[in-house]
């Protein structure tokens, strides 16, 4: 298997640059585009599961990372604090989301009838990683973290925890995530975790029973500052074991926040804040999923799903019609002319894409096309807008063959 910092090379997916720094990697054209239909994917999920997206910024005041605790327990892992201009104002990059949906919370008053909350974002955060362990998309200082805050009552903390589980295996299935195993994260000795002693038995407690019918270890000693987690771990190319999806609960922070919510009875009662990913950054994320996919994505979220080949300059103009009525249909095309036939088709399975459309004198004098699938198979030229809608139906289904299931022999 071949690692992702070589394939993000030879298939323009990222780049480094002296000039931005260590672990600040650039997402070129084309793993901007396979990065940004993973996103808009994520966000459609989450808006079927009742999430509400927001937008949060990545600096915060000082005192709103002593008031969640960051600077008490994570201090060094955070970059020091900036005074802007004149200000008095000690702002600090973020080194988490949670403080900010805190915030989101606590913007106006809650009532029982709200909860669950659930507050999604996709947003930056920072760490001020060592040098020495930052590697490709694998470990960096900026990350762009699929997040979520879910706020409930206690009672309903067992039936939020198995929903996102159940999200989380939705989401592997459509991206291919393939797991190593579960792991439930407790607390281990030592004076770095918050929160009481009965809080965090209840929150283990819960999460073992959400986990009823799983395979899963425990691992003592890797719980967040503030609570337990379930951890979700995958193996990348070369063994090494990291954490992808993640559920942990949280009763410190609604303390800090003094966040509540009205009962029933008019009561001010303590919600419990779930913190959750589905599929983790989006730097490990794909760090994983060039890897296990080896470049060769799923259509859906390739970044060129059709590449239109052209026999030669005669058929040019009818490979632009195709180019452009596959773009009206949503998918991602382009139009490969130059060199000779057989360099094009190469180079077109060299960046894994999915399907190869080739147009010679007899396709373009019926509005048609020859295609080449990425496993080897070819298909009897067909009318353009059926191979456009066969595509268009892998990519919508989210399909990970190449044909829908009628069309596969």
């Amino acid at each position: 298997m071949i690692d992702h910092h070589r394939l993000g090379r030879e298939l323009d997916l990222f780049a480094t640059d002296p000039l931005t720094g260590a672990g600040l990697p650039i997402w070129l054209p084309a793993g901007a585009a396979a990065r940004h239909a993973v996103e808009e994917y994520v966000r459609d999920l989450e808006r079927r599961a009742g999430y509400q997206h927001v937008h949060t910024p990545p600096l915060g005041r000082r005192e709103l990372f002593e008031t969640s605790g960051h600077l008490g327990y994570f201090a060094a892992e955070m970059f020091p604090p900036m005074r802007p201009g004149n200000s008095d104002d000690e702002l600090m990059l973020r080194p988490a989301l949670c403080p900010h949906h805190a915030l989101v919370y606590r913007a106006r008053g809650r009532s029982y009838r709200e909860l669950p909350l659930r507050v999604a974002e996709i947003g930056g955060m920072y760490r001020a990683e060592r040098s020495g362990v930052l590697g490709g998309l694998s470990r960096v200082r900026a990350i762009t973290l699929n997040d979520a805050h879910n706020f409930c009552a206690l009672d309903q903390v067992g039936e939020e925890v198995s929903e996102i589980l159940r999200l989380i295996h939705a989401a592997h299935a459509a991206l291919g995530v393939r797991p190593a195993g579960v792991r439930l994260s407790r607390r281990g000795p030592g004076e770095k975790y918050v929160g009481d002693d009965a809080d965090w038995a209840r929150a283990e407690e819960l999460l073992r029973a959400a986990l009823d019918g799983v395979a899963y270890t425990e691992a003592p000693g890797e719980a967040a500052f503030y609570g337990p987690k379930i951890d979700i771990q995958v193996v990348d190319a070369v063994g090494r074991e990291s954490t992808i999806s993640t559920v942990q609960l949280d009763f410190d922070k609604p303390e800090r926040f003094d966040l509540s919510y009205t009962d029933s009875g008019g009561a001010r009662r303590r919600p419990v804040m779930v913190h959750r990913s589905l599929v983790g950054s989006m730097e490990r994320l794909f760090a994983y999923l060039i890897e296990v996919h080896q470049g060769a994505f799923p259509p859906w979220y390739a970044p060129v799903q059709l590449v239109v080949v052209p026999v030669d300059d005669g058929q040019v103009e009818a490979a632009r019609d195709l180019a452009r009525r596959a773009e009206a249909a949503g998918l991602r095309v382009a139009v490969d002319a130059t060199g000779s036939l057989g360099a094009r088709v190469r180079d077109a399975a060299r960046r894994r894409a999915p399907y190869v459309g080739v147009v010679g004198p007899r396709e373009a004098a019926e509005g048609a096309v020859s295609l080449r699938l990425r496993d080897g198979r070819r298909l009897d030229p067909m009318p353009a807008p059926d191979a456009v809608g066969l595509i268009a139906e892998v990519v919508a289904g989210r399909l990970h063959d190449l044909l829908p299931p009628v069309s596969r022999g």
